[in-house]
């Protein structure tokens, strides 16, 4: 599939897909009224003369109703976009990003990023998700962009170089946090990076929680490291992550946030809020003043098989001289 005026379209090759189609070729404009129409009825794409204007409410309407967009004679039609921002040209990169696997990945780290937003996770323009769609390409937030406004057409399609190659608004200026991780734990598929607010109050003390108190903890994220501080969106922040991340799925950035690794965009937001809910139970369970009581090591080796069961890995690295919040 390809990218016009920000619209999904299909490449065909000689083949039709395995979908309900609405012939709108007659039509010189395209109302949100026509998409509504196609929505209603079940069509999953339209098709459209290539020379066609698409109206800014029809385009909501598109994405409302996840419906492509195919252009009569896409191979020669002109390409409606801004100039500015980089365009899918080759059905490799037009697949990555335009095919119904990629809307359904777009469409998670869209509802990602407003469960983020609800739990108070990510402020302001917060925070940033991707999620690695191929051996070289990934889908980012944009930069300067809530998590909460996002829909499917303001994501961007990077490499693994930082270019972008896809995408009408610019990638996250933390895109190479993500693409250390991608680099450096090859299981990784998914990183949430975000602001949770108690799991950041750890970051910032310099202290890590402990282990063999949760077993929920301890099988989804065990063993958290911690991150030197750099500037965020710099290449020297990117790289405090590099010494953790293929032996831990979460990581405390210094007097910054938090990130989590999965195999998928839900599952990183799964054990952001993991991590966030010990680290707020911990603080409240100290403010008892009792002693807390801690799991035995023979039943903490029994956690760290079922972390091993879900493919996680073993937290073991060298993390062991951060300091651990007691």
């Amino acid at each position: 599939m390809a990218q016009y005026n920000g619209i999904f379209v299909e490449y065909f090759e000689g083949r039709r897909p395995n979908m309900t189609s609405i012939d709108l070729k007659q039509q010189k404009i395209i109302s949100a009224r026509d998409i509504e129409a196609a929505g209603i009825s079940g069509a999953a794409e339209i098709i459209v003369d290539s020379r066609a204007t698409l109206e800014d409410a029809a385009r909501d309407m598109l994405a409302k109703y996840a419906i492509a967009v195919r252009f009569a004679g896409a191979g020669e039609a002109q390409k409606l976009h801004d100039p500015s921002t980089p365009t899918a040209d080759s059905p490799r990169i037009a697949e990555y990003f335009y095919s119904r696997e990629a809307l359904d990945i777009k469409n998670e780290i869209c509802s990602v990023g407003r469960k983020l937003w609800l739990r108070g996770f990510v402020d302001g323009n917060g925070g940033n998700i991707s999620y690695r769609i191929g051996e070289d390409e990934v889908i980012c937030t944009p930069t300067l962009f809530s998590k909460f406004d996002m829909n499917p057409d303001d994501l961007c399609l990077i490499d693994l170089s930082g270019n972008q190659l896809a995408g009408r608004r610019r990638p996250t200026s933390e895109v190479q946090l993500h693409l250390e991780v991608y680099k450096n734990a090859p299981q990784a598929k998914a990183v949430v990076h975000c602001h949770a607010p108690y799991a950041t109050a750890c970051a910032i003390c310099g202290r890590v929680p402990p282990t063999s108190i949760s077993s929920e903890f301890d099988v989804f994220i065990g063993s958290v490291a911690l991150a030197r501080y750099e500037t965020p969106g710099t290449p020297e922040f990117a790289a405090t992550v590099r010494p953790y991340v293929a032996n831990h799925n979460a990581i405390l950035l210094a007097n910054h946030g938090v990130m989590c690794w999965a195999d998928t965009p839900t599952h990183a937001e799964w054990y952001v809020e993991n991590l966030e809910t010990f680290c707020q139970t911990f603080m409240i369970a100290r403010q008892f003043g009792a002693p807390y009581s801690r799991i035995s090591p023979e039943k903490a080796e029994a956690l760290k098989a079922a972390r091993k069961k879900y493919g996680l890995p073993d937290c073991n690295g060298d993390d062991s001289l951060a300091p651990v919040l007691s």
